[in-house]
């Protein structure tokens, strides 16, 4: 069952951040994600969340999903997000497919 990453970034420093949406990619790709939205225009229908950056990538599972943000090659990008963004992120399962 698809699992995904949903994120709301507040970039503060945005030629740090570039390394890291430049790194990003390529460690999501190994465990099989792949961009569904990335910083695209929001629309906010009901409540008052004001998303800045908002970005949702789907994995085949959770586990892969939970590997790759544990993953070696992605915890030096951790830090690099850390240090130039405020960040709110979860993994949420998807719904089993019928059948």
């Amino acid at each position: 069952m698809a699992a995904y990453l949903i994120a709301d970034i507040d970039v503060t420093d945005a030629e740090a951040f570039a390394e890291y949406r430049r790194r990003v990619p390529e460690t999501e790709e190994r465990y099989g994600g792949r961009y569904l939205g990335r910083g695209g225009e929001t629309h906010v229908l009901d409540g008052d969340w004001q998303p800045n950056r908002l970005v949702i990538i789907e994995f085949p599972d959770m586990e892969r999903l939970l590997s790759w943000y544990r993953s070696p090659e992605y915890a030096p990008l951790i830090e690099i997000r850390h240090r130039c963004a405020r960040s709110k992120i979860v993994a949420l399962d998807g719904v089993p497919t019928p059948g």
